[in-house]
């Protein structure tokens, strides 16, 4: 069992995704935008950030990026329709950081995480 912080501005999406971590076994705590994630981080150890990348206020490659050098241990997954963004090497995202594009089967996801927590 993982404990997971997942940003997600997408409200049913979001909902979604927790629900099927909770019933893979995971610990969720679920935020809808990058800057309320970054503050759960003092608050909470994590094993993972599970972010989207494209949210109001804070995206998700700036939390990624705060998330890396505050946390360097924490593993990092980007859900994203926009995986060139993610993988733009301007934007500096964290190099070791996965990115699983949407749209994607729940049972793809669960194993990513899996596969990157065993890493």
């Amino acid at each position: 069992m993982a404990e997971i912080l997942l940003a997600e501005d997408d409200d049913s999406m979001r909902g979604f995704l927790a629900k099927a971590l909770e019933r893979a076994g995971h610990r969720v705590v679920s935020c809808s935008q990058g800057d309320e994630a970054l503050g759960k981080l003092d608050q909470q150890s994590f094993d993972l950030l599970l972010t989207d990348i494209v949210m109001p206020v804070m995206d998700g490659i700036e939390l990624a990026r705060r998330t890396s050098a505050r946390y360097p241990q924490m593993k990092i997954m980007f859900i994203t329709g926009f995986a060139a963004v993610a993988l733009n090497p301007d934007n500096k995202a964290p190099k070791e950081a996965k990115i699983l594009s949407k749209p994607f089967h729940l049972r793809d996801l669960v194993s990513e995480i899996d596969r990157l927590l065993a890493a």
